[in-house]
């Protein structure tokens, strides 16, 4: 659950740069908007993994 808490922190931390790059053209806010993404993309497949364990624990 803490990792879906610190996925959810990320987004809300990437949020101005997301708008500093569409708005404002800011080349080096699109930089940090591609790591965010990055990271994002590894903590929602460390959640999906651990979604899998956990059901098929289960079973």
């Amino acid at each position: 659950m803490n990792k879906f808490a610190k996925l959810k922190e990320v987004v809300a931390a990437v949020e101005t740069d997301v708008e500093k790059f569409y708005k404002g053209g800011n080349s080096a806010a699109g930089t940090r908007v591609r790591k965010a993404l990055q990271e994002i993309k590894g903590l929602a497949q460390e959640i999906r993994t651990e979604i899998t364990e956990k059901k098929n624990a289960g079973k």
